[in-house]
Order: structure tokens, then sequence, then C-alpha cells
């Protein structure tokens, strides 16, 4: 009987064992992907939470939208410049890249500051304004202005718009759910949204480009984005902004200094490497730049060390940030270069038109939209580290069959394949990078993880076109052979690729030494 009553009084005391037991178990794993999760206290309604995730999902679409309206009909935008050398091609998307990652950080700090909601509507109404300035680009030619030069740079001033919107939107969405399978799935559908967006821009360019005229492109991406920023504001709920600090200025705040060396120095880093290309490496004020650019960027690492209030934590970076990061510029470079060269090898040497060109890549969100699935339904199974590996070789394997695929093939074999695989890279690294970062970070510093993400991704676009520029035209023959220096290019892609797997999987086997093997793993 005595046995029995202390089996019962053991039993009594159960829920508070098993509670403590599962605390003690919450508190060894890495990640909290299998917690359940609600929907956010703003949207009380399906509807709602539905619109408020279709918006910011939409300034993602948008982003990728506005590098392919560019980068697929570009040899007939060149041609309304008298222009088509492949260094100037290549600015018409590195131009738009290179401000939507330097700018990013910056707008992070101020939607924390001001409000994510606020930063994101300026963002859809700046998109439209310089969407719009960037149609008129051809009038500037005609009117016997630079039309090339006013073209680059509303390029690089529209790329300011989605640097505003991307990385609020995900931090709206950071704040909004608690980790768990409903924010995985959020945010898988948020990275479903990148192919979604690249195809469409393709294929609304490349309508306009060839029936009409390449600036309605523009003209209508503005309109959109104006329609978006009234439509955000009724269905964006709003979000808290961090508490000033009242006996600190702004400036501090804002962390103004890391802003300027920071901004300042990505913008000639990167200008130095896409420029090139036209004019080489001789060019004295080339190297010039770049020796500015790496002092600037040693100055802005010594700012974040001893800033009160840094853009970049760089003091309280783990290795796994680190590692993440890396994942995503290797693997993203990758794309940049695989998706350049694919458009060129297929409108400049298999001669299909920018439309036809297009349809080529007709599958792509439908693969996209899959690989966002599966990752949403992964993230609660395995590591984030494991989705992260899978994702790296997806970008590898994407990038071997195009550069090993003989000009005249048919498009059912390689390129086809290759379009298929492309997309569980970009759509399995995005989210899986995403939440790694958000959930290792405090709430109010949402802006800052999303930062960082949408900066390593658009940053590592826009300089791997500059570095790929370079190899090809120092392998091209001096223009006689075009297809080598897509090739030389291309393989530069691939050895990108192939970093990004040695990251990976050295992220994968740290994670286990971190943490123990389990019978489940989390």
């Amino acid at each position: 009987r005595s046995s029995r009553s202390f089996r019962a009084m053991r039993s009594s005391s159960s829920p508070t064992r098993a509670c403590l037991r599962s605390s003690h178990s919450a508190s060894r794993r890495p990640n909290c992907t299998t917690c359940p999760s609600t929907r956010p206290t703003a949207s009380k309604t399906v509807i709602s939470e539905t619109l408020f995730v279709l918006v910011i999902c939409l300034a993602q679409v948008l982003m990728l939208a506005g590098i392919s309206q560019a980068l697929v009909p570009a040899f007939i935008i060149g041609e309304s410049f008298h222009d088509t050398t492949p260094g100037t091609l290549v600015w018409y998307s590195a131009a738009y890249g290179l401000t939507s990652g330097t700018f990013v950080l910056p707008a992070g700090r101020l939607g924390d500051l001001f409000g994510h909601k606020r930063l994101f509507i300026i963002g859809f109404l700046w998109f439209s304004l310089w969407s719009c300035i960037t149609g008129f680009a051809e009038m500037v030619e005609e009117a016997g202005g630079a039309g090339t030069v006013f073209f680059c740079f509303s390029r690089a001033m529209q790329g300011i718009g989605p640097a505003l919107l991307v990385p609020n939107g995900q931090a709206m969405l950071g704040r909004a759910y608690k980790p768990g399978p409903r924010k995985n799935m959020v945010m898988s559908l948020f990275g479903a949204a990148a192919p979604l967006g690249f195809v469409l821009g393709a294929v609304m360019a490349s309508l306009f480009a060839v029936e009409a005229s390449w600036p309605w492109a523009f003209w209508s991406m503005a309109g959109v984005c104006l329609a978006l920023a009234a439509v955000s504001v009724l269905v964006v709920p709003s979000s808290p902004q961090t508490k000033r600090v009242g006996h600190e200025s702004l400036w501090m705040q804002l962390d103004g200094y890391g802003i300027a060396f920071g901004v300042c120095g990505l913008v000639l880093f990167n200008f130095a490497f896409n420029q090139a290309p036209i004019v080489s490496w001789s060019t004295p004020y080339t190297y010039f730049i770049l020796i500015i650019a790496v002092m600037l960027l040693a100055a802005f690492v010594y700012t974040e060390l001893v800033a009160p209030h840094p853009l970049v934590p760089i003091a309280a970076m783990r290795v796994q940030t680190n590692f993440v990061l890396g994942c995503t510029a290797a693997g993203w470079a990758c794309f940049s270069i695989w998706v350049y060269y694919s458009f060129a090898i297929i409108q400049g040497m298999r001669g299909w038109s920018p439309l036809l060109s297009s349809a080529a890549f007709a599958h792509a969100p439908v693969s996209g939209f899959a690989a966002s699935m599966l990752t949403g339904y992964l993230m609660g199974k395995i590591k984030p580290h494991w989705i992260m590996f899978i994702s790296m070789c997806a970008f590898f394997v994407g990038s071997l069959l195009l550069v090993t695929a003989p000009v005249d093939q048919n498009y059912w074999y390689n390129t086809f394949f290759s379009i298929l695989v492309m997309p569980f890279g970009m759509d399995m690294s995005n989210p899986a990078a995403i939440i790694l970062l958000s959930n290792s970070v405090p709430k109010e510093h949402q802006g800052i993880a999303a930062s960082l993400v949408v900066t390593v991704v658009n940053y590592s676009i826009s300089l791997a076109l500059g570095i790929g520029g370079t190899i090809e035209v120092n392998m091209n023959n001096g223009g006689r052979d075009i297809l080598a220096g897509y090739r030389g290019a291309q393989f530069f892609g691939l050895g990108l690729g192939a970093l990004g797997i040695v990251l990976a999987a050295a992220f994968l086997l740290q994670s286990y030494s971190r943490t123990p093997l389990t019978g489940k793993a989390s």
C-alpha cells in the first residue's frame, strides 16, 4: 500500500516534472520550428491575415521583377541607346542590385526607429517614382543626352525602393508570427514569390519591348507600386517601433557614421568591379576607387565595433550567423551568373527572342512554389542547416547543367532541367536563412536580421555580375570568341556554387558538434 501511495504521489507531480523536462528539452533545441504558432494578434480574421501576407509577398515579387525587366530585354534597351557592349548591358541589372543591396541595412534601422509600416509604404512610393523616371531614358537619348547614363542612374535610384520594402516587410512578418509551423510556411511563401516575380517581370518587359516600347514596362511598374502603397495603408497593421533613447541624438541611434562609411564603401567597391569590364583594370581610377572602398569598409568595421548602436552588431555575431550569410552570398552569386548568362546564351547564341526566352522559364514559379512548400514542411522535421545544404546543392546542380549544355542542344535537356532545379536553391536558402537569423536575434532587432539576408542576396548578385563580366571580357579574345567568354563566367558561377556546398557542409557539421545527436532531428 505504501508503495502504491508513493507512486501516486509521483504521478500527481508528473505535470510539474513534465513541464520541467519539456523546458529543459526546449533549452537544448537549437531552434523552435516545431512549436505551435498562431495568427498575428493584429489580424483578427483569415482575410485580414491573407491580405497582409499577400502585400508583403508582392513586395518580393516586384523586387525580382525589377531585376528581370531590364535583364531579359537588355539588348533591345541597349539598341535604343546605340550601345550594346557587354559591360554596359551588365550595368542595367548591376546598378539596380547595387543599391537594393547597399541601402537595405539603413532601411532596416530606420524601420526599427520609425516603424516598419511607414518605411514599407515609403518604399512603394519611391519605387513608383523612379520606375516612372527610368522610362524616360529613351527620350533623353533622342533629345541628344546620355541615355545610358541616365538609365543606369535611374535604375540605381529605383533599387532603393525594394531596399526599403523587403527588409521592413520581412521584419513585420518576423514580429507578427511566433516561431513555429505557421511562421515557417509564411516565410516559405515569401520565398516562393522570388521566381514568380522574376518570370512575371521578364514576360511583361518582353511583351512591352517586342509589341510596344520597353519604357512601358517601367511605367506599368510605377502604377502597380503606387496602387500597392495605397493598399498597404489599409491592410498592413502598424508595427511597434524601438523606443528611442531621449538623451542620445538621432545620429547616434541611427549609427550615422556606420551608415556613411558602409554605404559609401559598398557602393565604391561594387562600382569598381562593375566598371572594370568596360574600362579595364589598367585604368587608374578603377583600382584607385577600389582602394578607397576598402579603406571605407575598414572604417565601417571599426565604427561598428565601438558604436553604441551598431548598424551591424559585429561583436555579437556568432559563427552560425557568419555561416548563414556566407552560404547565402555564395548561392545567390552563383544564381546571378547562372541567370544572366542563361539569357545571354539563349538569346545571343541560340537566337531566341526575349519573349520566347521568358517562356523558357515558365515552369520556374511552379518549381519555386513546390520548393517553398517542401521547405515549410521540412522546417518542422529536420534542421534548417540541412535545408541550407540542400539549397546549395541545387544552386550547384542547376549551374552545372547549364555550363555543360552545348549551344545547339535541345531545350528539353539540360536547359529545362537547369531551370527546374535552380528555384530549389532560391526558395530553400532564403527561408532557411531568414528563420535561422530571425530566431537568433531579439524581437526588437528583427529589422536587422531581415536586412542582413536581403543585403547579402542583392549585393552578391550585383558584385558577381561585375566579376563575371571581367572574366568574360578577358576570355572572349577581344570579342572574337563570345562563347569562350560566356563559359568562363559560367565556370566562375559554378565555382561559387561549389563554395556554397563546402560552407553549408561545414555549417551542418558544426551544428552537430554543438548539439548532441538525438533520436529526433531538431
